[in-house]
């Protein structure tokens, strides 16, 4: 895998279960529930990937604002930057946005 998530990919694992590698005695698992592609309409760049992808976790299990490891049974493992959003009756909202040059990816599928 490379070590850049795509959008398409994460829209192909919506509804699936990432499991992050925390300070907890199991790994925390959180759902993916959207993903949302950004364009600039003033300055738009089809050479660039730009999204966000929202989770949500467990209510009783906070995870601060940081870097973690998640696994993913067809992504793998890779890293991102995860950010609370906020508490709902669901558990805990997390958001993690993506935004790096497409060329990155052909230079490391290479």
């Amino acid at each position: 895998m490379s070590e850049f998530q795509t959008q398409a990919e994460f829209a192909a694992n919506l509804n699936s279960t990432f499991r992050v590698k925390a300070d907890a005695s199991q790994p925390i698992e959180l759902k993916l529930i959207e993903v949302k592609g950004h364009q600039s309409e003033l300055h738009p760049r089809p050479d660039m990937e730009r999204f966000s992808v929202f989770f949500v976790g467990p209510e009783d299990y906070f995870l601060p604002q940081s870097m973690y490891s998640l696994t993913h049974e067809e992504m793998g493992d890779f890293d991102v930057f995860l950010v609370p959003l906020g508490k709902e009756a669901d558990g805990y909202h997390y958001e993690a946005i993506y935004n790096y040059y497409r060329s990155h990816l052909e230079q490391t599928a290479s």
